[in-house]
């Protein structure tokens, strides 16, 4: 099954510093915990897409398991909530289904860093394992080492051209707009 994202929001300044995206030392400190269940080697770096990226860091085969989507599990009515407190920008809020979302903006691992594409090399999928939905990405194809983990937001598209979030994935096929 496919699922949809949020819009992305920054993280609020009263997260620690350690969970704050954009930070190197977020980072290393994810790295240090696990940052998710992850079979793959993965680093962050900057990124042209979107201010910080997931790269490969070994190379990847086509269909198989790249990282975790982890963060906290929330109902619908409070990422609302969190959404309207937080403002336009950038979140990490991931839909589960209708009432379940995951908020990674606080308490998330590594795959919070993977960015839109249009054309992505990762797609999602919600598997249950532990008697819960979990939210994991898989590679569409071979990646190769250095390369930046995308992945489709699937955004509903917005009719009010205000609210259209711009794409900057640059790929052949880019829509131009995420929503």
């Amino acid at each position: 099954m496919l699922v949809q994202r949020y819009r992305r929001r920054k993280a609020p300044r009263r997260c620690p510093v350690g969970a704050r995206a954009g930070s190197s030392l977020a980072f290393n400190e994810l790295a240090a915990r696990g940052g998710g269940a992850r079979k793959k080697k993965l680093k962050l770096a900057k990124s042209a897409i979107h201010s910080w990226g997931l790269y490969a860091a070994e190379h990847i085969d086509a269909e198989d398991f790249v990282v975790e989507y982890i963060g906290e599990y929330v109902r619908s009515s409070l990422a609302e909530q969190r959404e309207q407190k937080l403002g336009y920008g950038d979140d990490y809020i991931f839909r589960v289904d209708a009432e379940q979302l995951v908020d990674a903006t606080c308490k998330g691992g590594v795959a919070r860093f993977a960015n839109h594409c249009c054309e992505p090399n990762c797609y999602t999928r919600i598997i249950t394992a532990g008697g819960k939905p979990r939210i994991v990405l898989y590679s569409k194809r071979p990646i190769e080492p250095g390369e930046e983990i995308t992945y489709n937001y699937n955004f509903d598209i917005d009719e009010d051209p205000t609210l259209r979030i711009p794409c900057r994935c640059g790929s052949k096929g880019c829509k131009g707009f995420l929503n």
